[in-house]
């Protein structure tokens, strides 16, 4: 369909709370989430959250395969939709990890995030979707389903000696498009 605009942190649309999916399988909703997909791809993103492009739905898409120029060291992680989703954290324990956000492009941070996770909700067909995951996946869910409430990775981080430019922390690391 096409390659949306990303909205960059600052905009006021990445800071409300988004709506509830109460139709599946729709014409609609279809091409959201190839706009998602084209436009993630086209930014070599892990995950896209509907608000990220300017739409005020439960929608989130994620997923990488065996090389992202962004997170080269990254498990692969199964391409997702994921709608109106549930998260249940799968004990207490939390890891620190380094997040970026295609809506605050160069930069990078140290988040703590719930290692291990369950999510739950639907796919674009309205079937439902149950899994446990730890990890990186379990973190690139957390920070995809974060854009839903209004949250960006910033407002995560506990210690800003851990926070920069992609550039400067990470030399030689693709941060064009972070």
């Amino acid at each position: 369909m096409a390659v949306r605009t990303i909205l960059k942190m600052g905009d006021a649309r990445l800071l409300r709370v988004a709506q509830p999916v109460t139709q599946f399988d729709t014409a609609q909703l279809h091409a959201l989430i190839q706009d998602l997909e084209d436009t993630m791809q086209a930014a070599d993103g892990a995950g896209l959250a509907a608000p990220q492009i300017g739409v005020d739905v439960q929608v989130v898409m994620f997923g990488s395969g065996a090389f992202n120029p962004r997170y080269p060291d990254a498990p692969v992680v199964p391409r997702t939709v994921l709608i109106n989703p549930v998260l249940t954290p799968l004990g207490d324990a939390l890891e620190d990890g380094w997040e970026g956000c295609l809506s605050v492009p160069g930069l990078r941070g140290v988040v703590p995030r719930f290692q291990r996770l369950r999510y739950q909700g639907y796919d674009p067909l309205g079937q439902a979707i149950d899994r446990c995951v730890e990890g990186f996946h379990a973190r690139v869910v957390q920070h995809e389903c974060d854009h839903l409430m209004g949250m960006l990775y910033p407002m995560r981080v506990r210690d800003f000696s851990r926070f920069g430019f992609t550039e400067v922390l990470f030399p030689g690391l693709d941060s064009a498009d972070d």
